[in-house]
């Protein structure tokens, strides 16, 4: 099972958080912050990256890993 790290709205901070993980990587005042973080775990984990909105709607993707269906988008 592939892994996934995530950004969400922790209160009034960001958190940074591998799925599976009993507490956050990281905790930031800023949500730029924490994306950077993310993605570099993300990139050292070989993980998926998922940026959520304070409404824990997902804003953003993307693979570090080896992804057998690279996605075509041009987002990243």
């Amino acid at each position: 099972m592939a892994k996934t790290v995530r950004v969400t709205s922790q209160g009034k901070k960001w958190q940074v958080k591998t799925d599976g993980a009993d507490r956050a990587a990281k905790l930031t005042d800023k949500k730029e912050d924490a994306v950077k973080a993310a993605k570099q775990i993300a990139k050292n984990q070989k993980a998926e990256l998922i940026i959520q909105g304070k409404d824990g709607k997902i804003q953003s993707k993307d693979s570090y890993g080896r992804d057998p269906n690279p996605p075509k988008d041009t987002e990243h």
